[in-house]
């Protein structure tokens, strides 16, 4: 542990040369790496157009609702020049250009480039999708922007990724195994790469929680409850079609993964009680009074968490997307 007056710079300073010596295991070789065009048909081949007529043949036994969340999740994807920005504003992450954090910001970025370029081609290949109205969205999400609630602190931050990440890959592999009992191995197959690297995103993150939490563990326990008194929220929050209000549509398309089993209020508590035996919350010494307070508060959520999901009931309301003609 170091001293309690020690600056966030100065923690993501001592972590950096771990975080440079174990970048071979937190990011995959580009060379080693997967591409979009592994997963989809080759225009370059005779069999082009009979690979596109059985994806879209696949493609239309898709229910609406699942539609509509591949739709979303790729959206969500897409507006990744937001995701990388808001890691360069925090605050002494990634400056230096050659540092580990600036090379971790770049390889992710990177890995996550392929996954809205992959899920994009596919809808549009699908037959299924207005792409205008689709891409109008992905336009809207990136202009309007996000607030994740974490301001310029990288505690706060790498909080919200290990949750977010976690969430993600539940998303993407639950999507994956319904479009598998819909009949499309193909779609199921792309949704599980992408979901891969989210689960390997997500032990990144959570990683950098728990180097923090062994040398300024009071400070990381208060970013903690912080984030929690908040809420977690889902990067496109602020979700939109042409001539909706800044995020409708967001509610909408979570209504929808509700009524799938996509993503729902119970994963959302279970992936805090994950959180919280991964990084042994209940065992963390040093804490000072403040801190021992915040430790308390995180460890009573899930209970009040599951009281609160128990009453929701599962969303009626359908909704015509856009996106989907």
């Amino acid at each position: 542990m170091i001293a309690t007056t020690t600056s966030r710079g100065e923690v993501l300073q001592h972590l950096e040369p771990f975080l440079r010596e174990n970048l071979g295991t937190f990011l995959k070789s580009v060379d080693n790496s997967w591409q979009p065009s592994d997963y989809l048909p080759d225009s370059r081949t005779d069999t082009f157009f009979d690979e596109v007529k059985l994806l879209r043949e696949r493609a239309k036994e898709l229910s609406y609702d699942l539609m509509a969340v591949l739709i979303g999740d790729t959206i969500t994807e897409e507006a990744l020049p937001n995701y990388e920005a808001w890691f360069h504003q925090l605050d002494d992450l990634g400056r230096d250009p050659n540092n580990g954090w600036a090379q971790w910001i770049r390889g992710w970025t990177a890995e996550e480039n392929r996954h809205g370029d992959l899920l994009n081609r596919y809808l549009y290949l699908s037959g299924r999708v207005n792409m205008r109205e689709f891409e109008i969205s992905t336009q809207y999400l990136i202009a309007d922007g996000f607030d994740l609630g974490t301001a310029h602190d990288p505690y706060r931050a790498f909080i919200y990724t290990s949750y977010q990440e976690t969430a993600t890959n539940i998303s993407h592999r639950r999507v994956g195994q319904l479009a598998r009992k819909a009949g499309d191995d193909q779609l199921s197959k792309i949704c599980g790469m992408i979901a891969g690297d989210e689960t390997r995103h997500a032990r990144v993150y959570k990683t950098f929680v728990d180097k923090i939490f062994e040398v300024d563990p009071s400070e990381m326990m208060l970013a903690f409850e912080d984030m929690m008194r908040k809420k977690i929220v889902m990067p496109a929050h602020y979700m939109r079609e042409m001539g909706i209000e800044m995020g409708k549509t967001f509610g909408h398309f979570t209504d929808a993964a509700q009524r799938l089993g996509v993503y729902t209020s119970q994963d959302y508590t279970d992936i805090l009680e994950t959180l919280i035996t991964d990084w042994k919350i209940a065992e963390i010494p040093g804490l000072n009074g403040a801190a021992e307070k915040a430790r308390d508060y995180v460890m009573a959520l899930p209970n009040r968490l599951r009281r609160v999901a128990d009453r929701m009931p599962v969303p009626k309301l359908e909704y015509r997307f856009k996106w989907i003609d």
